[in-house]
């Protein structure tokens, strides 16, 4: 299993949606992982695309969803809330997303008591319908990804060292690590790429109690999520405008090192990266419900119907392209492990030093 976020405020505090998101059908979420893989540049590790090891990261990308079927309270509560974070949350808090810390748990504190400050700004909590202790925060996924993205760098950084100083079974455990991190980091990447998991709009316009104005009159029918995800019956409008893996293959942008230069105030350059990432989706969410109000998601034979196709192919090709530079720079930044090249010179000395008389 994935490597979790830090636990010690995060499972008390969780997610403010009610019900799960689904985000991006299974085939959508694998698709998006192959044509990350695809985006790689040719001297990137050859055992990412070696036969299992490539199948491997295009199935685990589905995997975190699964996880949502759980009946385990804080397990599920802390699967849900990193696969979606409801911005608009943030604002009416008083809290800037452009400036928001990438500590996952001063943000917890900062938010609950903003939060608590800006009350009037928020739908009131209904204990009865939160089972899973979940509507405290708007979501976590910038910080999960975040956190997949140290872990991945990390990883790297002990495979460049076994390469060097360990064993054959040492490079291919971490390998195996490395491709498993790989393939679920992307469903959360993929997420972020689809407007309504960093929205509060997630199921219809102001849904789950926001009293927020809709001077547009866009629907307020929760299936447009699952409909826009590909999930709904018949596939929903990905499945019925025929989006897949191969008809976006030629479409595929070559994965970029991200800025890593340590910034002027101190925040994590990848994380502002992948916030800024998320304020772009969470900037797409009015298009698409306008998308949507003029009949261009239906999807169902009628003129225009299919009109919206090159927006949803747009954010899965985001989504890839996004994910295909994380890893990238994640193998590209990974320097040496001074701690772990320290064992592996020890263990050698042990192992070549003589028996003692």
């Amino acid at each position: 299993m994935k490597m979790r976020l830090p636990l010690c405020l995060s499972v008390f505090f969780a997610a403010a949606l009610p019900v799960a998101l689904h985000a991006w059908a299974a085939p959508t979420h694998r698709a998006i992982n192959q044509l990350a893989l695809n985006s790689l540049p040719a001297d990137f590790p050859a055992f990412v695309r070696d036969g299992v090891n490539a199948q491997r990261i295009v199935f685990l990308g589905t995997e975190p969803d699964r996880w949502r079927s759980s009946h385990s309270g804080p397990f599920r509560q802390i699967v849900d809330q990193e696969h979606d974070i409801d911005l608009e949350q943030l604002t009416a808090a008083g809290i800037d997303p452009t400036t928001v810390t990438p500590f996952l748990d001063d943000f917890i504190v900062q938010f609950a008591a903003a939060r608590a400050a800006h009350a009037d700004q928020f739908p009131p909590l209904e204990p009865e319908r939160d089972y899973n202790h979940r509507y405290q925060l708007p979501g976590t996924l910038p910080w999960a990804v975040a956190n997949d993205y140290g872990q991945l760098q990390e990883l790297f950084s002990q495979w460049k060292t076994y390469r060097q100083y360990g064993t054959p079974a040492d490079v291919a455990n971490t390998e195996s690590l490395i491709v498993e991190l790989m393939g679920l980091m992307g469903h959360f990447v993929g997420d972020s790429s689809q407007p309504l998991h960093v929205t509060v709009h997630h199921h219809g316009w102001g849904g789950f109690g926001w009293k927020v104005s809709n001077p547009n009159g866009y629907t307020r029918r929760s299936s447009i999520h699952d409909w826009i995800d590909g999930g709904g019956a018949g596939g929903g409008f990905i499945g019925r405008a025929g989006i897949t893996e191969k008809s976006l293959e030629p479409r595929v942008v070559p994965a970029q090192v991200l800025d890593t230069a340590v910034r002027p105030d101190g925040r994590s350059p990848i994380f502002v990266a992948i916030m800024n990432f998320v304020i772009g989706q969470n900037k797409e969410v009015e298009p698409l419900y306008r998308l949507e109000k003029e009949g261009k998601l239906k999807a169902d034979g009628t003129p225009g119907s299919l009109d919206g196709k090159p927006f949803i192919e747009e954010q899965i090709l985001k989504g890839s392209q996004m994910l295909g530079s994380l890893w990238l720079t994640a193998w590209r930044e990974a320097g040496p492990d001074v701690f772990l090249q320290s064992e592996l010179v020890q263990r050698q000395a042990t192992k070549q030093a003589p028996p003692a008389p």
